[in-house]
């Protein structure tokens, strides 16, 4: 019999060591694990004429230059490429010795940068983000070249905006970028399996009654959930949402007016619900790096299945006691409802795998068999 199991310790142990991820050291008890230093770094440079000068850092006056140095090797070996994150292990006169190290060159439009720089000399940018470990900030990388996007308008080769923009935004990274799961499972609770369904599932989630800042960091936790950047086939995460979108589907709604949320329209099944002591535990122990690695299994262990599903799906065009397979496999593995709506909007253009996702619905719904729980 085809089964599956959903638990957060499955995952750790790594059953399908073609797709298991690699840890920060381990990735034991999270209430054991030692809290991730709050120690955080930013450093701007001016980049003209192949020459680096210091913009603004927070940095210690011994460890700047070891760090202007490390950049300046990069820029010249040409591995920081305009508007791409790169990370890396950096070791400077800090007390953590060694850092994660996220360097972003910024390229300025060459039009108004010419315009606005004396004599003509084009300024770019490179921008640092120091914390953590290299695996660590590796989870994060796509908010932070989102964060660093969102500074590129801001900046000129005066940094006349420095002491009013600039620096705040600068200084803030860690807050905005890394600890925003953490802010959502201490904020959730529970009730966070809501939003772990919510992300999986596609459906849309409004939050009403909290503010702008709450209202972030849900929607960054329901992009970081989501099967975005897993699917790898012709049938994209986006085109998804879209096709689910044209289907009847109320809102989630989230009321945040109290200090506890309240949710409307909700719904959640057994393998999301099963990792809601892994994300607690991990909120807990205080490591924002080791909740998105919880987070990030959470995602590995969510695709597993549904490749399985969809690899049974096509045995069971040619073979019947396959498409029996596929009906238990979905029963058993907790996460029945969000997988068959995956694999009915992806087979929605192929006869044969769609006639088959229409008879595990019926089963499924229709006429189901006991509860196997």
């Amino acid at each position: 019999m085809f089964t599956s199991q959903s638990s957060f310790q499955d995952s750790v142990d790594g059953d399908e060591k073609d797709t298991e991820l690699e840890t920060e050291g381990c990735l034991t008890d999270p209430v054991t694990t030692p809290q991730q230093s709050s120690n955080c770094y930013y450093c701007l440079y001016l980049y003209q004429s192949s020459s680096l000068s210091l913009g603004d850092t927070n940095l210690p006056a011994e460890a700047e230059p070891e760090l202007q140095s490390y950049i300046s090797r990069r820029l010249s070996k040409g591995a920081l490429l305009g508007g791409m994150g790169n990370i890396a292990t950096v070791s400077l006169s800090v007390p953590e010795q060694s850092l994660g190290c996220y360097c972003c060159l910024v390229q300025q439009d060459r039009l108004q940068d010419q315009a606005g720089a004396a004599g003509g000399i084009s300024t770019d940018f490179v921008i640092c983000f120091l914390g953590g470990s290299e695996k660590g900030l590796e989870h994060f990388r796509l908010e932070l070249d989102t964060y660093v996007q969102g500074l590129q308008s801001s900046l000129s080769p005066q940094l006349s905006d420095l002491e009013t923009h600039i620096r705040p935004y600068l200084s803030s990274w860690y807050e905005e970028c890394v600890m925003h799961i953490q802010r959502v499972v201490q904020l959730t609770q529970d009730k966070v399996s809501f939003l772990l369904h919510a992300a999986l599932s596609h459906s849309p989630v409004e939050v009403v009654g909290g503010e702008d800042k709450v209202k972030k960091d849900i929607d960054r936790f329901l992009n970081a959930a989501s099967f975005q950047g897993l699917i790898h086939e012709d049938t994209t995460a986006a085109t998804l949402c879209n096709a689910l979108s044209e289907e009847p589907q109320k809102d989630v709604t989230i009321d945040c007016s109290q200090q506890q949320p309240q949710f409307l329209n909700a719904g959640s099944n057994r393998f999301c619900e099963s990792w809601v002591q892994a994300f607690l535990n991990g909120a807990e122990g205080g490591n924002p790096f080791l909740l998105r690695q919880i987070l990030e299994n959470f995602k590995l262990k969510a695709i597993q299945d549904l490749n399985s599903l969809k690899r049974l799906i096509q045995q069971a065009e040619m073979n019947h006691y396959a498409l029996f397979r596929c009906y238990v496999f979905l029963k058993h593995c907790g996460n029945g409802d969000v997988l068959l709506q995956n694999v009915k909007v992806e087979h929605a253009e192929m006869p044969e795998a769609h006639r088959i996702v229409q008879v595990l619905e019926e089963f499924m719904y229709g006429a189901p068999l006991a509860s196997s729980n």
